[in-house]
């Protein structure tokens, strides 16, 4: 079985993979041998070897979602990479960064801020569930474009609704329209095939450490080159000389990538977690878990009588799926008794002031660990309605 790959707690069925991921041993063991060479020789490591090594992850991830390696910079996570371009592009009073209500909520906050000191307007457009077509999603988002967009921020898996957007044809529209586009990909590297040169966002932003199984705090930032000179670095350090200097391997990856003593043995773990999922099939892995998933809103939804988010027969989802539940009355406690009564870790999402579990499986999982939770669901459901 897979889970005896992995270092999860075998007496927890774990269903919140999309939450910080799970690392597999030989991906982990990967991990803690590049901190070791790294405390062997530190300064020869950090400051002779590193950029070779950083060029080989790179060259790696690079191939896993197509586009070329100085094209993408490893960063902690997807969080700081939206940090990054909030905080690099610049706006005017009245400008408008367009949005949707299915955004993660600490983006929400970065601009939130940025939008506070430059008086522009961080532009929610609702996109109502339930969710139908790509067409209609696209639609819905449109409704929110006026001249004074500027920028288009948008998740390609959305974190409360688990919705797989149409990233494609957005960035298309937005081109069309003069439009820069910001995608947070935190989800979706390692659950979908991802080509960057196909999409053509301006900016993407990913995790390795969730669905790409790599170690915690491996993420990326991509630009596209023509607006790669946007960029600034969150943190200056000794990469900033590039900007008035011959740069190392080109400005915009010298400003993020080098940036003062840090452990990178997450991110030189990435070729490891592509590799892994290579020897294991994933594509064959990911199907296989998305059939799981289907069976768990089918039977969910069989239970509660509660409408899907999306049929089991759409495209609108992977690995991860949020499935309306009944009314709880409180919800921290009711998540807190699925884990304590019955050793199930799923997180729960009060959205649009309805309440929902976000189901994520990956390749450990089983039907076995689905139906224990329809179980649990109709043991503990009526105990806690509202």
């Amino acid at each position: 079985m897979l889970k005896e790959l992995f270092l999860l707690d075998p007496d927890i069925i774990y269903l919140n993979h999309g939450s910080f991921g799970a690392c597999p041993k030989p991906v982990f063991a990967e991990y803690q041998s590049w901190q070791r060479r790294l405390e062997w020789q530190p300064v020869e490591f950090l400051g002779v070897d590193l950029d070779d090594y950083l060029l080989q992850a790179r060259q790696n991830l690079g191939r896993y979602v197509n586009s070329h390696e100085n094209n993408i910079v490893f960063i902690p996570n997807a969080t700081h990479g939206v940090n990054i371009v909030a905080r690099s592009l610049k706006f005017n009073p009245g400008d408008e960064i367009l949005t949707s209500n299915h955004e993660y909520g600490a983006c929400n906050f970065i601009w939130e801020s940025v939008c506070e000191k430059d008086g522009s307007v961080y532009k929610c457009q609702s996109i109502t569930a339930p969710f139908i077509s790509d067409e209609e999603l696209i639609n819905q988002l449109w409704q929110g474009v006026t001249p004074k967009t500027k920028l288009i921020f948008i998740s390609h898996i959305t974190s409360p609704t688990s919705l797989l957007m149409p990233i494609q044809i957005i960035c298309q529209r937005a081109r069309q329209a003069g439009i820069l586009t910001l995608i947070d990909g935190a989800h979706a590297p390692g659950q979908i095939p991802l080509d960057l040169d196909t999409i053509q966002p301006d900016f993407y932003v990913g995790n390795c450490h969730k669905w790409m199984l790599s170690p915690k705090g491996a993420g990326f930032i991509y630009a596209k080159p023509e607006v790669q000179s946007l960029i600034e670095p969150l943190i200056i350090s000794w990469g900033y000389q590039s900007k008035f200097a011959v740069p190392r391997v080109s400005t915009f990856v010298d400003f993020l990538q080098w940036r003062g003593t840090n452990d990178p043995a997450a991110s030189l773990s990435v070729p490891t977690a592509i590799e892994f999922m290579k020897y294991h099939h994933w594509d064959d892995i990911r199907k296989r878990c998305h059939g799981i998933l289907c069976f768990a809103i089918e039977g969910i939804s069989d239970f509660t009588g509660l409408k899907p988010l999306y049929t089991s027969d759409s495209d609108l989802f992977n690995q991860m799926a949020t499935i309306p539940i009944p009314q709880i009355k409180n919800l921290p406690e009711f998540k807190n008794k699925l884990l304590s009564e019955y050793k199930i870790e799923i997180p729960y999402i009060d959205w649009e002031n309805h309440h929902y579990l976000r189901l994520s499986v990956q390749g450990y999982n089983t039907l076995d660990d689905i139906n224990q939770l329809i179980n649990a669901l109709k043991s503990l459901i009526p105990t806690t309605l509202a």
